[in-house]
């Protein structure tokens, strides 16, 4: 496990939201961990160095708490509200409710002690007691916001601290089967681990426990087969507060017995147990205790998942603005070497994006993009900069690139269904390595730049030509030698004359100079586009027999003037 300093953590992290109220062995007391406070687990005897989160747990009623903490030889501990004195920075900690309890980082403290309730914010005495408490122990003392989510400080803490967990959480994940079989044998019954969508996430095989068809074919498909039935039972179980018996719901299956699994007020899943009559005595109190280890492990699983997303969005950033190491970075994306990739962007489109509540569908886009692009690939990068959301698609070539334009098709369809705003999406060039992946993104941005009003999807190839001369344009206009030239003089002499020397040029000019085509293109007679280009060149002197200067005419007009014959 990395070690990071007290100040480290506060000059990574951020201000307002984690703040500092005291810190008496001072800011270079090395914190190694980061744990989430569980009121029902054994409080540990030492765990030097960790940072304690108070789940649950008021500041005005955390002084048994910190005194275990100060005697695990904790290195500090973090409490909800206030805006007491900081000595350090902290980052915006995330927002929405507290997230419950539960151990991270492989033990969960707790004290033993009932502690008041985390409900509403502390009072400032409070908060002051309970810092001159900390100090008398010697443990630092923090606070975050009060609109902060538990998971959320805990995923951007161990992150800070230098935690790797493994990708999707495999690690506590894996731990379900193992918990899964701990509550069948202490409940006597066939277990399984849901989460809110009722899909099965972990499930005993405990020897000689009877399982009914329809937890069989549950397991087989990983989700719990749906009919209203069913959806009522997950409505008396979650609106119940503790472990519930459930009737079977056909001649096949058996009785349940069942809870939820919760951490503070948010559900993360629940617990079943096949009920053949045999079960323990105590099987509610057993399955309760097993629904409060359940709800420790699936924090822990989605911290790790939440922190890798992070980990590798913030990598992919770097590479898309040329400051990540290329080769260390392919390693990490999990990309062989010489593999070729490209970018795919996507955005919110014309005035959604400048919308009161385009930031929060920019987020939901990015969710969305990274779960159709990992539901392909499996692990992978996306971020949101800007506004815009960026995915890395490796292997782009021949029929792989087709697949890639569908899957940004289905995404853009399926945002706009779910955000009710429309999206478009734009495919950069495919680049031979991920060191060249900013050039790919350069090309990702001029295609959303270029597309029609009617397009949502395309590829840099496809609109390569546009591409060009938006750049030339820009080119063009940046250099004084490069916009000037006869074109100034046939706008302006248009302007004051109502002549349509310009536009006859540029019809003429992308008839590839034939007059028969340039008239129709016009609606005009030949004669009368003879006549004009006639005129063009007695009254301002345009040599238009000179390939270059036809040329570079036609560029200028074309790009500067913005003119073309499809407006004309």
């Amino acid at each position: 496990m990395d070690t990071r300093t007290l100040g480290e953590l506060l000059d990574t992290l951020g201000e307002p939201a984690l703040r500092l109220l005291t810190a008496p062995a001072g800011l270079t007391t090395p914190v190694t961990e980061v744990l989430l406070y569980d009121a029902h687990a054994p409080f540990p005897d030492r765990a030097p160095g960790a940072l304690l989160l108070a789940v649950g747990v008021r500041a005005d009623a955390a002084a048994a708490l910190v005194d275990e903490a100060a005697a695990a030889r904790m290195a500090g501990l973090v409490v909800r509200g206030g805006d007491g004195p900081s000595s350090g920075q902290g980052p915006p900690s995330g927002q929405g409710p507290s997230s419950g309890q539960g151990p991270s980082s492989g033990q969960g403290p707790s004290s033993g002690h009932v502690l008041a309730s985390e409900q509403g914010p502390p009072s400032p005495q409070g908060l002051a007691d309970a810092a001159d408490r900390a100090r008398e122990r010697g443990l630092a003392l923090l606070t975050v916001d009060e609109d902060a989510a538990w998971h959320h400080v805990h995923l951007l803490l161990a992150g800070a601290v230098g935690a790797r967990p493994s990708p999707a959480g495999g690690a506590a994940l894996g731990d379900l089967f193992s918990l899964a079989g701990a509550v069948a044998t202490a409940v006597g019954g066939a277990t399984v681990i849901e989460d809110p969508r009722q899909r099965i996430l972990a499930h005993s095989t405990i020897p000689g426990q009877p399982v009914d068809e329809p937890r069989r074919q549950g397991i087989l498909g990983r989700q719990v087969p749906g009919s209203p039935e069913n959806t009522e039972q997950y409505r008396v179980l979650f609106a119940s507060q503790g472990p519930v018996r459930l009737p079977a719901l056909s001649a096949e299956e058996l009785p349940r017995l069942a809870v939820a699994v919760r951490a503070g007020g948010e559900t993360l899943g629940s617990l079943w147990v096949v009920d053949d009559g045999t079960l323990a005595p105590d099987a509610e109190e057993a399955l309760a205790q097993g629904a409060s280890t359940a709800a420790l492990l699936l924090l822990r699983a989605r911290a790790a998942q939440e922190l890798s997303r992070h980990m590798t969005g913030d990598l992919l950033r770097r590479l898309l603005d040329g400051t990540a190491e290329p080769a260390t970075a392919a390693e990490r994306l999990g990309l062989a070497p010489g593999t070729p990739v490209r970018v795919a962007a996507f955005a919110l489109k014309g005035a959604a994006a400048g919308a009161p509540d385009g930031e929060q569908a920019a987020l939901r886009l990015l969710d969305l993009v990274r779960l159709q692009c990992e539901a392909r690939y499996g692990r992978h990068a996306c971020v949101l900069v800007d506004g815009v959301v960026y995915a890395l698609l490796p292997g782009a070539y021949g029929r792989a690139g087709e697949r890639q334009r569908r899957l940004a098709e289905d995404i853009v369809r399926r945002a706009g269904q779910a955000l009710r705003v429309p999206v478009r999406a734009g495919l950069g060039d495919v680049v031979p390595e991920v060191a060249e992946v900013r050039g790919s993104r350069e090309d990702a941005d001029l295609v959303l730049r270029v597309l029609g009003p009617e397009e949502t999807v395309a590829a840099m190839e496809e609109v390569r030509a546009r591409a060009v001369l938006l750049r030339l344009s820009e080119l063009l206009g940046e250099r004084r030698e490069l916009a000037a030239g006869a074109w100034r003089d046939i706008m302006a002499y248009d302007a004051g004359h109502g002549t349509d020397y310009a536009r006859t040029l540029v019809c003429w000019l992308d008839a590839g100079c034939d007059m028969a085509r340039a008239a129709r293109l016009l609606a005009v007679h030949p004669n009368t586009c003879r006549y004009r280009l006639r005129q063009a060149r007695a009254q301002l002197g345009i040599d238009l027999d000179d390939p270059d200067e036809r040329l570079v005419l036609w560029l200028q007009l074309r790009t500067l003037a913005g003119l073309r014959s499809a407006n004309a």
